[in-house]
């Protein structure tokens, strides 16, 4: 994954709160569930794109 660099995240409390829960409930930190959640997302619209990528291949032979 690379060198990890630390930033600043302005978030909503109640969000917080539910993301603190939802951590715990999966055994990790804060921080390890929001990067997890951020991967996923990553891994997901990386899936997309390449799945439109073909179709518009598909559609241009």
């Amino acid at each position: 994954m690379g060198d990890k660099k630390a930033f600043a995240l302005r978030i909503n409390s109640d969000m917080l709160k539910e993301l603190e829960a939802w951590a715990a409930d999966e055994f990790r930190s804060t921080n390890g569930q929001i990067e997890y959640i951020l991967h996923e997302a990553l891994r997901t619209r990386k899936k997309m794109r390449r799945k439109t990528d073909d179709t518009n291949k598909s559609s241009d032979d």
